[in-house]
């Protein structure tokens, strides 16, 4: 009896040994790949407490986490020839643990090297304005150029995003220029349109004030009363444009006819002198006659 129970005990010993080398734990992040073998098994084994036959199987566990995998700068020529460098990050994860560890030897050494290629051929087939306003679209084709061998895998490629493009230090300053030239332009255009409503403004203003005088009274006063609000020692007058216009008119009246009466004395002299040259004549031809008559008396005496 007592061999009997020593037996027993050390079967039980043995069993637990075994049964203890044979289980495994998998957490909740992972995926167990059994080899049986050699040979993998088509289904992997869910998280939780898990038994492997001793000596016969052997398991591997597949992490299920979307992984953050950055690119190295990649530097290229763009379709437009300009040289940049160009840096990106793929999200990915192991959709089909089977085979990301049968298909391929390292998942994410491979997803790595198709993303620099990707990302050096998307740089070629892209203009400099694509990669720097349009990544969106740039994004979705750079997924896609991924995803395309990765599913083969059994993973799947989430995102993919261009973290930074690094120009060469021309184009930035030419950029630069470009950049404060267009804001120049749109000053210069919002400054102008500034202008021309106010213009307008002041020109209904203008004519609402010409229908109604008592208007531009107000205005007047308004004026008046803004400028006393300052507390200065300005003293403001108020003087009607209506008499500056009289004093103008006048002006204008005056030097009128003083015009015209000088033109009239220059033009009545001008008249007069033929008429004196016409008495000069006649008296010219009167002086020989009465020295004719003079002599024929001296003559006749």
């Amino acid at each position: 009896m007592e061999g009997t129970a020593v037996a027993v005990v050390v079967v039980a010993a043995l069993l637990l040994i075994v049964l203890k080398s044979g289980m495994r734990v998998v957490n909740q992040v992972e995926r167990g790949v059994v080899f049986r073998l050699g040979k993998a098994l088509p289904a992997h084994r869910q998280p939780g407490v898990t038994f492997l036959i001793p000596f016969a199987d052997r398991m591997r566990k597949v992490n299920v986490q979307v992984a953050t995998m950055p690119v190295p700068t990649q530097e290229g020529i763009t379709r437009d020839n300009v040289s940049v460098k160009v840096d990106a990050v793929v999200y990915f994860r192991v959709t089909d643990p089977v085979r990301a560890t049968v298909e391929v030897q390292d998942y994410v050494f491979a997803v790595g090297q198709v993303a620099q290629s990707s990302l050096r051929s998307i740089i070629g087939k892209s203009d400099l304005d694509d990669l720097l306003s349009d990544r969106e679209r740039l994004h979705e084709g750079l997924a896609l150029m991924i995803d395309s061998p990765a599913a083969g895998w059994g993973i799947h490629i989430d995102r993919v995003e261009i973290k930074d493009v690094q120009l060469p230090e021309s184009l930035k300053r030419s950029m630069s220029r470009q950049a404060e030239a267009e804001r120049e332009r749109r000053a210069r255009v919002i400054t102008a349109d500034g202008e021309f409503q106010a213009a307008q403004q002041l020109a209904n203003a203008s004519r609402i004030m010409s229908d109604t005088p008592e208007a531009m009274q107000l205005r007047l006063l308004q004026t008046v009363v803004e400028v006393a609000a300052e507390k200065n020692s300005t003293l403001v007058m108020p003087f009607p444009v209506e008499l500056l216009r009289y004093f103008d008119r006048a002006v204008k009246k005056i030097d009128v006819e003083i015009g015209e009466k000088g033109q009239e004395r220059r033009v009545v002299p001008e008249q007069q002198a033929p008429e004196e040259e016409q008495q000069a004549s006649e008296e010219r031809q009167q002086a020989p006659e009465g020295k004719q008559q003079a002599s024929e008396g001296v003559e006749q005496g």
